[in-house]
């Protein structure tokens, strides 16, 4: 009930969100039911039913990363002071996220169903003349379990994948953590050298204590500080709150670490399909759409390429942002590549993904034989899915970003900076980003095709 009151009273942008959210899902839900029709209507060809069912992992995966994206951008489950007092902690925000993805997950495989059912035939008469009638099996029964566990799919996938990644993290330094231990009567958990207060020792804390062991006289100002250090478990060298400084400004984030795997995976990617294009024999792969056809391993190859161009995403951001840097910068690309290497790893790595699908579809595009039928409407669906949903992604992660620095956007104003100037930061961002992640998606692109390209 707090999931739905909490989704129900959401911004209007919010809400669109999770709009999206389900009708991503209901695209994928569909594809998978038109995987189980085709099935049903094609009894003797399980290999290209199941070839079918594992085009569907792509579209599943993309919608997956979108839900995850949306939930991390979500403000009614970001943690707020005094939450906790009424239970709802960081482990209870995580649920209700997760619950909240779920429910905008199943309303888009209702849809699904709702659609499937509707071109089968089976709620009112055969729309379109019956032509979706051969890979919908409309002369046959509808498994319902089978299709309830397929449109389960999305829903759980998303709803775990998002428990997991907003699951709550202790973010001290592994030097301050420690075993915790109990303080007072009242059993107040926490380290040595911590003060956990809850509102004891403020103002009224001593005396209160003080007055449960004196007989409610009030001690003698001179006691208070050895008496505060008992009860705190501390010494008189021990620092008095673990909060940093707020006049010293912060340490600068370090550059992301995922730049040499993301690297070799790419490089093996790359050599998969250049070995793939001098096998003389394996195993076929049929690919959707009327494209080329050529050993599986090429699909390796494919799904390494994508893994090292996400891993290497942020790197590639914190480089560029440090790039922008150099050679005696300005105040414009100071404040520009600054921005990029703060927000290296929450832009990064959808950047990676999106450049991965490019790189894909201009392959894939370059592929196309001419002679070959169009597109058919599931693989054109497919594509869309993928393409909006890590776009998508993008945009979100963009928002979050845009959000994450908005207290520093505010004090830049304050301090004078004109808003043509924060704007010019943002569009030399933005081009920096496209001259090099451009060329190195088209120089993918060209090597991924290749395998492919004399056959």
């Amino acid at each position: 009930m707090l999931a739905l009151r909490l989704t129900r009273g959401s911004h209007p942008a919010v809400q669109l969100r999770r709009l999206l959210v389900a009708v991503a899902s209901a695209g994928t839900g569909f594809l998978l039911l038109c995987t189980l029709g085709y099935a049903m209507g094609h009894p003797d060809s399980p290999a290209a039913a199941a070839l079918r069912l594992g085009w569907c992992a792509t579209p599943l995966a993309a919608t997956v990363y979108f839900a995850v994206a949306v939930a991390r951008t979500d403000p009614a489950t970001k943690p707020r002071p005094g939450l906790s007092a009424i239970g709802l902690g960081p482990g209870r925000l995580m649920a209700i996220s997760a619950t909240t993805t779920a429910l905008a997950c199943t309303l888009g495989s209702m849809l699904a169903l709702l659609f499937f059912l509707h071109l089968r035939g089976d709620l009112t008469g055969m729309p379109f003349d019956g032509a979706a009638a051969e890979f919908l099996a409309s002369d046959q029964p509808l498994p319902l379990p089978a299709a309830l566990t397929l449109l389960a799919l999305v829903p759980v996938i998303a709803s775990v994948s998002v428990a997991l990644v907003l699951r709550p993290r202790d973010l001290r330094p592994a030097s301050e953590k420690g075993p915790a231990r109990s303080y007072g009567r009242f059993g107040v958990q926490g380290r040595p050298g911590s003060r956990e207060t809850f509102g004891a020792y403020g103002r009224f804390g001593a005396r209160l204590r003080a007055g449960a062991r004196g007989g409610g006289q009030e001690p003698e100002p001179a006691e208070q500080p050895a008496q505060q250090e008992q009860l705190e478990g501390t010494s008189a060298a021990a620092p008095a709150t673990d909060h940093p400084d707020p006049s010293r400004p912060a340490a600068p984030r370090e550059a992301p670490r995922g730049l040499p795997w993301g690297i070799a995976v790419l490089a093996a990617g790359l050599a998969v399909e250049a070995y793939a294009s001098r096998a003389k024999d394996g195993g076929g792969l049929s690919l959707p759409g009327g494209l080329a056809d050529g050993p599986a391993s090429v699909l390796a190859g494919w799904v390494l390429t994508a893994i090292g161009l996400a891993l290497a995403g942020p790197g590639l951001t914190h480089l560029c942002g440090r790039l922008l840097q150099s050679v005696s910068p300005g105040a414009l690309r100071l404040l520009a590549g600054r921005v990029l290497m703060e927000e290296a790893t929450r832009i990064g790595r959808p950047l990676g993904v999106v450049c991965a699908v490019a790189s894909g579809g201009f392959a894939m595009t370059a592929l196309y034989d001419a002679d070959a039928p169009a597109f058919g409407p599931l693989t054109t669906l497919g594509l869309l899915l993928v393409t909006g949903c890590t776009v998508a992604t993008l945009l979100t992660a963009a928002l979050e970003a845009k959000h994450a620095r908005a207290d520093t956007t505010a004090a830049l104003l304050r301090l004078g900076a004109p808003a043509t100037m924060l704007r010019s930061a943002a569009a030399l961002r933005a081009g920096a980003l496209l001259a090099l992640f451009l060329p190195l998606t088209l120089f993918v692109a060209e090597l991924a095709a290749l395998p492919l390209a004399g056959r």
